[in-house]
């Protein structure tokens, strides 16, 4: 494993990977999706892999690329229309009304 990934491993905020590699970023949108921020950075990173032997001044600037991506895709759109986890892939669009929630829980009010 590269050097650079390696001390990723410690890491468990989405603010700490981006203040190592320098990347600028709203806390707003940190806040709200920097669970679907690692995430996306760990699908970039899978699809263009860092090599163990690349130097440590491209693989710092391969990542901060990457994270800056993936920061930047939830800045102009949501998890929702991100699909980074399963629960969104699922749903496919689909919503709920609220109407149609009232009227499973009138029609399990009158079952029990």
């Amino acid at each position: 494993m590269n050097p650079v990934l390696q001390r990723l491993q410690s890491f468990s905020a989405a603010e700490e990977f981006l203040d190592f590699f320098g990347v600028e970023y709203e806390p707003s949108v940190v806040h709200v999706n920097r669970l679907h921020i690692l995430k996306r950075f760990n699908q970039y990173l899978n699809r263009s892999p860092v090599p163990d032997d690349m130097d440590e001044v491209t693989a710092m600037a391969t990542c901060k690329a990457l994270l800056k991506q993936a920061h930047d895709d939830f800045v102009k759109s949501t998890a929702a229309q991100e699909k980074v986890f399963k629960v969104f892939q699922d749903q496919d669009g689909k919503s709920i009304s609220l109407d149609s929630l009232k009227a499973s829980l009138a029609t399990r009010g009158q079952r029990a």
